[in-house]
């Protein structure tokens, strides 16, 4: 039972979820959601079951399986997972992620540790995208827990940061409930999976005492997740080239339509690898060091596991040829894979923007940036 404190961000309990799935059924968007969800049940058959979800897992269990199973049917080739064996059932985690798509990222891994025989995390969620009561109810059902984007008032940011490193502490610590959270505050658009030392900072607030306990306790697991064709691939590109101009403001229901894009659009292959847990002996060796120093170190050793474990497609290959105007890497691909490669690029031409050059090298560094973070390119030199 999650303290009362925490109900401006917590998750709905078990005792929540009867109401919410009777909402859910009843909205104006249901039918929609019903066709994705249940395509071979009737409308009125789809309401009843999603009516008769009782508990939490309940609802992960069988509807979010099931949104899984069809983004999966749908949209990706092949899912392959690593490292997902060495967790301890039982034992809880706190997941830090790279961050490629806004829903997929958490959603998937769920996926994957149902199919384990292991717990679901909670997962935290943009408080930006919590845009309806719908979209709250689902992701409160689904364990997810509202994060406030970060406040130009500086006591604000700070009382917020602080509640959610106690909601996290005690989440892990008490409650004995995984989380997942990004490694930066949203997604990476230029491919480079970089973990921002504040959400290292942050994970300490709620244990100033000793701050390689602090993070110890906490059982910190990196995962990196590769997907061949990047979500929202063109969207990042055309916000960072319109980002050049000046501070990228975001359109009304830009949010939603990144999720649906995410979720419909074709992924071919994606992988995750759960990566080795950062051990109380790594961090203790930089217990040393003052704060900000060992913040930055924390967050480099988790970039560390989760660059050399990200798996890279033969589009990584072909962007990286045709950005630096290349062939170091044409073994690793073929004509038609390119070919492909180029007519998706394709799409950029219609986007009306003025510096097609600009436009197109953006694009092919979202997928050319990963073999940098790898260093594969000092060892072809």
């Amino acid at each position: 039972m999650s303290n009362s404190r925490f109900d401006d961000i917590r998750p709905y309990r078990d005792d929540e979820i009867p109401s919410a799935m009777c909402r859910i059924a009843e909205s104006e968007s249901f039918p929609l959601i019903a066709s994705y969800v249940f395509p071979d049940m009737p409308l009125e058959s789809a309401a009843r079951t999603v009516k008769g979800y009782a508990t939490i897992r309940e609802f992960q269990h069988d509807a979010m399986r099931r949104v899984n199973e069809q983004v999966i049917a749908r949209s990706i080739s092949e899912l392959s997972y690593s490292g997902v064996d060495a967790l301890s059932p039982g034992v809880p985690y706190l997941f830090v992620s790279n961050h490629r798509d806004i829903v997929l990222d958490s959603c998937l891994l769920q996926y994957i540790l149902v199919e384990n025989g292991l717990e679901t995390t909670e997962i935290t969620f943009g408080a930006n995208l919590m845009m309806n009561p719908l979209v709250i109810d689902i992701g409160k059902a689904n364990k997810m827990f509202r994060v406030e984007r970060p406040s130009a008032n500086i006591k604000e940011f700070y009382r917020s940061s602080l509640h959610l490193s106690e909601y996290i502490r005690e989440s892990v610590t008490q409650r004995g409930e995984s989380v997942w959270i990004a490694q930066r505050n949203g997604r990476t658009k230029d491919g480079k999976d970089l973990t921002d030392q504040g959400l290292i900072k942050m994970f300490c607030l709620s244990e100033r005492k000793d701050k390689v306990k602090a993070l110890a306790d906490l059982n910190i697991v990196p995962v990196s997740v590769s997907y061949e064709w990047e979500p929202c691939d063109v969207l990042k590109a055309l916000e960072r080239y319109d980002s050049l101009a000046g501070p990228y403001v975001k359109k009304p229901g830009e949010d939603l339509n990144s999720i649906l894009t995410g979720i419909l659009s074709e992924k071919g292959r994606v992988h995750f690898h759960v990566c080795k847990p950062l051990s109380a002996t790594e961090l203790s060796a930089l217990g040393s060091e003052a704060d900000s120093e060992y913040h930055r170190l924390v967050a480099a050793l988790i970039d560390k596991r989760i660059n050399a474990t990200y798996r890279l497609y033969p589009n990584n290959y072909i962007a990286h040829d045709l950005l630096y105007g290349d062939a170091a890497f044409k073994s690793m691909y073929n004509e038609g894979q390119r070919a492909r490669f180029l007519a998706h690029m394709e799409t950029l031409a219609g986007s009306g923007r003025t510096d097609g050059k600009r436009q197109r090298d953006i694009f092919l560094g979202i997928y050319a940036n990963p073999i940098e973070s790898k260093g594969l390119t000092e060892s072809i030199k």
